[in-house]
């Protein structure tokens, strides 16, 4: 038997959506519109300009650019040769983009014009990076010297050779902060993230007669992997911008008509607040998402109100696990306030003590997975991958309850992470970097209720006896070392920090103490 005849690969899905219906759109960018079969050709052509360059299979691609078309199709492209794609989130410094190009072992770097000048500084810091692409953007701009162009690429008339490839192989590296100051890279193959977009076709609701706007960073698994790629598979419609600001936002949906639209609370508070969104038609939005944290039930309401046809999902997941686990859907947001849900079609979820054993409802857990969905492992990384898949279960770090109907809520991580405005921020990491000031003796990082941010990075530090230390020489510090959203929104100044007698931080304690630093909860 061929091996092609049973495969089931990211770039068979998008075949098979050209050959059902090639004339339907795709996808809309800026000026661009490509409807199935266009898509389709463009991204075979693609590809066998990228095996001319000599990307093959197992090459790892980084892409550090803003959502666009190009994005789109160079993920397609990519998966089609059997490459590996390395999405960089572009809010990183140089040294912590060049971390990742390491780390992947990257040969060629995509970016755009308005991230062109960060890829070269961190391509120059000692990594194998040789080829640079350079891809349009949303609004028209000029290929810059010394990068091939993606049209250049597109435009390869060379056959493309067939790669041996199967459900099983690697198809990106998705770099996810730890607890520990280096990111790690999760390992997913085509069979996980395609098992993923199953049970987010099946849970979320998404359907071929969607229009969806893709506006978050599509260096995210959320918006590329839980809205981007289930909307090809089923042969919805894509239109893809890079601002994900009310004043973008809100003309886009009333000119394209949009009826999908997935967002963190941040981005769904500021439209709300936004002065054109009364004045903008909505009435074609019916599907609303949000993720990354929870939902103030105040907000929740205000939706719902102000939108009142929309119907609204919440999917709550991580990386690791490509990324939907569990989902609570719109007949549950007001009945279950707070709650991230039941696990969904492909995975199995528990919520278990130190032991692995199961939890009673109202107690506290770490929430733990099994399903086709997750990681092989991090990408050399025996040590924390061996840490993550303890007991034969795959463990988010989560810690949550669930309730007597199998409802989950997470209450706190046990990775100390913190998620501000959509993003995972690491204490350790910013601890780290605090501690490099001389005059500090002590810090602890926390994420505080924050009502844009939802939650916001705080420093609470300790002074070194004898020194002055400032809010203002704290801040301009992190900022320079590190990525702006993982920089303190405020610094607290402390004479201790809460200990127990064993001396272990009591980071639970700093949140409640502080918790109505920007308002009221």
């Amino acid at each position: 038997m061929h091996p092609a005849i049973r495969r089931q690969t990211l770039g068979d899905l998008l075949q098979r959506s050209a050959a059902r219906v090639p004339t339907k759109l795709a996808i809309a960018c800026g000026d661009v519109r490509w409807s199935y079969a266009e898509f389709d050709a463009l991204c075979t052509r693609l590809a066998a300009g990228l095996a001319r360059q000599g990307i093959a299979k197992g090459t790892r691609v980084a892409v550090l650019a803003r959502n666009s078309h190009a994005f789109a199709a160079l993920r397609f492209a990519l998966a089609r040769l059997g490459a590996v794609l390395v999405p960089i989130n572009f809010m990183l410094k140089a040294d912590e983009v060049a971390y990742i190009l390491r780390h992947a072992g990257a040969t060629m770097l995509a970016t755009d014009s308005g991230l062109s000048t960060l890829a070269r500084a961190a391509a120059a810091l000692d990594t194998a990076v040789r080829d640079f692409v350079w891809l349009p953007s949303e609004h028209p701009t000029s290929p810059e010297p010394g990068m091939t162009a993606f049209d250049a690429l597109a435009a390869c008339d060379a056959v493309l050779p067939e790669p041996a490839l199967d459900g099983s192989d690697l198809l990106q590296i998705v770099y996810t902060s730890g607890t520990e100051s280096s990111p790690k890279g999760a390992m997913l193959t085509h069979d996980a993230v395609i098992w993923q977009y199953v049970s987010c076709l099946v849970d979320a609701g998404i359907a071929s007669d969607d229009l969806t706007l893709h506006a978050l960073p599509l260096y995210h698994c959320a918006q590329l992997d839980v809205f981007l790629g289930p909307a090809i598979y089923c042969g919805g419609s894509s239109v893809i911008t890079s601002a994900p600001t009310p004043d973008n936002l809100l003309p886009l949906i009333e000119k394209h008509r949009i009826s999908s639209f997935f967002a963190p609370p941040t981005v769904w508070i500021s439209l709300l607040r936004s002065p054109l969104f009364d004045a903008t038609d909505l009435s074609s939005l019916r599907k609303g998402y949000y993720g990354a944290s929870i939902m103030p039930v105040a907000v929740m309401r205000e939706i719902l109100e102000r939108i009142p046809q929309l119907r609204l999902w919440n999917l709550y997941g991580q990386t690791e696990i490509a990324p939907v686990a569990t989902m609570l859907g719109p007949e549950d947001q007001l009945r279950k306030p707070g709650s991230c849900g039941r696990a969904v079609l492909n995975v199995q979820t528990r919520v278990v003590d130190d032991a692995m054993n199961d939890i009673r409802p109202g107690e506290v857990g770490e929430i733990v997975h099994r399903s086709p969905h997750v990681m092989l492992g991090y990408f050399h990384d025996d040590e924390r991958t061996a840490a993550a898949f303890e007991g034969g279960w795959f463990h988010s770090g989560d810690l949550g309850t669930i309730d007597d109907e199998g409802y989950i809520t997470v209450v706190d991580r046990k990775k100390d992470m913190i998620k501000t405005g959509g993003e995972n921020v690491a204490s350790r990491e910013v601890e780290e970097a605090i501690y490099r000031l001389p005059q500090v003796s002590e810090v602890a990082v926390v994420g505080i209720h924050h009502p844009r941010w939802v939650e916001a990075v705080v420093a609470v530090i300790v002074v070194k006896a004898g020194q002055t230390l400032t809010e203002a020489e704290v801040l301009a510090h992190c900022n320079a070392h590190m990525a702006g959203f993982k920089a303190p929104k405020a610094v607290v100044f402390v004479d201790a920090l809460p200990k127990n007698p064993s001396g272990k931080l009591l980071k639970r304690q700093l949140r409640q103490t502080h918790a109505e630093l920007f308002g009221p909860a």
